[in-house]
């Protein structure tokens, strides 16, 4: 089986005023090689905290247009990586994972703990859900974007967000597992440990970063796997003398995608995309981007242009 080609964004934690702070790459899983395609440095950002507004976050495609999240805007770029377009919202802070399904675009709005609904036909923000609770229940209530919007409420960090037609998957580093919201009713898909990124449905079960635990997992009936992510000797990690609480750590698991036939890549910093067997764990592809502790994997989309 030949490996696909992804597209993996980056966000290059600590990064200061002046510095480049994440990146696109086009990476063949296939042949082991990674050509950088976007240099993101823009200085009209915030760069207190370890992320803040830096680097590039979740990807998605929508006929030959590649949609990336950057923070609190909706890049559109051609195949050229050249930046077409961007929508703003204030809803919409320290996005994460963003989805498509049909027209419309699904981020995940951390700051916020909701959801926006960009129409693509409509070339605006058409909806918004926000997760909440009511005593010790899950609320999922609507908004209207151009009204009265949510308080901000960092209460779950909302991260994760993957759309199938009339059904909507998500979950946070503190929600109790993945969500499911069928239009109408909002459930509880799979339990997952505090912590996790990048959740989704796969196949009869669920795969996932266990981001707290430096490991990939997933989990179907009578299946349970755990994959421990790539760790590199400390003296080979760049800038390990700034490793601190404002950068990622070595290890830390962000970044999802199927690739095909049960098999799944996914993310680790310093930015290292990996290729797994879901079903035994097994790591059969490891490809480093960069060495620099502060550089970590935040999207990964299979790439559908070849």
């Amino acid at each position: 089986m030949r490996l696909p080609r992804v597209l993996a964004s980056s966000v290059v934690r600590g990064a200061q005023f002046g510095e480049s702070h994440g990146g696109l790459y086009l990476v063949d899983l296939h042949t082991g090689s990674a050509e950088p395609k976007l240099d993101w440095s823009r200085a009209d950002i915030d760069f207190q905290g370890r992320g803040g507004d830096r680097g590039l976050r979740g990807i998605a495609f929508y006929g030959e247009r590649i949609l990336v999240a950057a923070n609190a805007e909706l890049l559109v770029l051609d195949l050229r990586f050249r930046l077409i377009e961007s929508h703003r919202h204030p809803y919409l802070a320290h996005c994460h994972e963003i989805s498509v399904s049909g027209a419309r675009v699904y981020l995940t709005s951390t700051q916020f703990d909701s959801l926006l609904v960009f129409d693509i036909h409509a070339g605006g923000f058409v909806e918004g859900w926000q997760l909440g609770l009511d005593g010790r229940e899950l609320v999922w209530r609507r908004f209207e974007p151009d009204g009265p919007g949510p308080q901000r409420n960092n209460l779950f960090h909302l991260n994760s967000v993957t759309a199938r037609s009339s059904e909507i998957y998500f979950s946070g580093l503190y929600t109790p597992g993945l969500l499911k919201f069928d239009g109408s009713s909002l459930s509880l898909f799979a339990r997952l440990p505090q912590g996790t990124h990048n959740a989704q449905r796969m196949d009869d079960g669920v795969v996932y970063n266990d981001s707290e635990a430096d490991r990939l997992c997933y989990e179907a009936p009578g299946v349970r796997t755990l994959a421990p992510v790539p760790q590199y000797a400390r003296a080979d990690i760049l800038h390990i003398e700034r490793y601190s609480s404002t950068v990622a750590r070595p290890g830390f698991a962000r970044g999802l995608c199927p690739v095909g036939r049960g098999l799944v890549a996914a993310g680790s910093s310093p930015s290292t995309v990996s290729v797994y067997d879901v079903r035994t764990g097994e790591r059969l592809r490891q490809l480093n981007l960069s060495m620099d502790v502060r550089n970590a994997i935040h999207g990964l989309a299979p790439w559908p242009f070849d």
